[in-house]
């Protein structure tokens, strides 16, 4: 049943040395081991794991395809924020493109919600380079024809990593990421890269999963598993919070910012057809610690029944809250919109708001 929408370190080797005093204590010297420059990176994920996922995600075609709803939402969401940008793209990055998902949102036609009748939205784009590490979900429905209404041309690239984005500086003119970028474990350096291999004065728009994402989910299993195990151990992967976003995109460079957060709710008609789902996607948790191998069949009962208790519909299903944060960040220009300098303001807010009320 488908879901439908509600809205080594290798050990050191022991080294003898002889150590020599000078004769002149003045001569002798001290060494110092420095930290390198940049903060410490923590691996919160494993990216062969989340690779296996993936390609594995990718070989069941069919079902793949099936799970690819809540992705062509979110990437039509994404591409509607290009409607409120009047210029032309001639070269776009779409990092962390799954099976191109961006690329059909942006063929799709009446993607304007506000007009009946409206062109693609790919009409702003040349050419569009989708990059992704996951060879096998990439290229899984480039077979498949394109629209013949469709005037962009799409580049498929696998990626080494998505965490090192191979382009030289100002490359692109539009970087767009969806449901990707929150398995990323440095995220502060890829948002800088991102800030680099765009031109001057062109956005990056993206979306990830964040924040409250799944608490349905989360809260079932640490349930289940304390009553059945005594204790509980990582299964979802821990999501970037929306209030540090903005800090983020700010610390990477990126000017005129927007944030924004949507929840999407679907229906599903048990816990194990989401667990299914989220498989299909290729959205199962790869976090460093995990505990290896399924789950035990008391373990999922448990879940479920929780799950039901404290989350479930009047009709039965179960709802599974999917929190998006929606991010969009402006390379900086010399001719930029600036804000004016504080204190330049020749009306008082005070007074507008008095004046209102009365």
């Amino acid at each position: 049943m488908r879901p439908i929408f509600s809205r080594a370190c290798r050990p050191q080797q022991l080294l003898s040395a002889t150590l020599q005093i000078p004769r002149n204590p003045a001569a002798a010297r001290r060494c110092y081991a420095f930290q390198a420059s940049g903060g410490p990176i923590f691996a919160v994920f494993n990216r062969r794991t989340k690779w296996l996922q993936k390609e594995r995600a990718a070989g069941h075609v069919e079902q793949s395809r099936q799970a690819d709803y809540l992705k062509d939402e979110v990437a039509s969401r994404v591409c509607e924020r290009l409607l409120d940008i009047k210029r032309h793209f001639p070269r776009a990055l779409d990092l962390g493109a799954h099976s191109c998902n961006i690329a059909r949102a942006l063929d799709r036609e009446n993607l304007d919600p506000s007009t009946p009748t409206s062109p693609p939205v790919s009409t702003k784009i040349t050419e569009l380079v989708a990059a992704d590490s996951s060879e096998a979900l990439l290229f899984r429905d480039a077979d498949l024809p394109s629209p013949e209404s469709s005037t962009m041309t799409v580049t498929r690239l696998v990626l080494p990593t998505e965490e090192t984005i191979p382009f030289a500086p100002e490359t692109f003119d539009l970087v767009l990421s969806s449901l990707s970028m929150h398995w990323i474990n440095n995220l502060p350096g890829v948002l800088a890269q991102i800030n680099s291999v765009l031109k001057p004065d062109c956005p990056f728009i993206g979306a990830m999963l964040g924040g409250d994402t799944l608490f349905e989910l989360r809260t079932s299993l640490q349930l289940a598993e304390q009553e059945r195990k005594g204790g509980i151990s990582p299964h979802v992967s821990p999501l970037a919070d929306t209030r540090d976003v903005g800090g983020l995109l700010q610390k990477a460079g990126f000017k005129m910012l927007t944030v924004d957060v949507e929840d999407i709710v679907v229906d599903y008609p048990d816990t194990f057809a989401l667990m299914q789902d989220l498989q299909a996607m290729g959205e199962s948790s790869a976090i460093l610690g995990r505990e290896m191998g399924p789950l035990s069949r008391d373990v999922l009962i448990a879940t479920d029944a929780i799950y039901r208790e404290l989350h479930g519909n009047e009709d039965g299903s179960i709802p599974a809250t999917f929190r998006v944060i929606h991010m969009i960040g402006w390379r900086e220009s010399e001719d930029q919109a600036k804000p004016l300098a504080r204190g330049s303001g020749q009306i008082n807010l005070k007074d507008i708001l008095e004046n209102n009320n009365n």
